[in-house]
């Protein structure tokens, strides 16, 4: 998806819209996993989950960063 420099020039609210598709997006793959017990991509899961948390980490470092000014 995305690297550390691009999620970096986001503004926030960006992080936080991108942050809620990434969940919608994890839960429909688990939901497909669930019901169905396969699916095509199954690794696209894991990459979702690191995507998520990389936009989490951007989004805590940008708001300890206002909250220091």
């Amino acid at each position: 998806m995305s690297n550390i420099k691009e999620l970096r020039d986001l503004p926030i609210e960006q992080l936080e819209v991108l942050i809620e598709d990434l969940n919608k997006d994890i839960f429909n793959l688990k939901s497909q996993l669930a019901l169905q017990k396969k699916i095509e991509k199954p690794h696209l899961i894991k990459e979702k989950r690191r995507d998520r948390a990389r936009a989490i980490m951007i989004l805590s470092e940008k708001r300890s960063v206002d909250e220091k000014k």
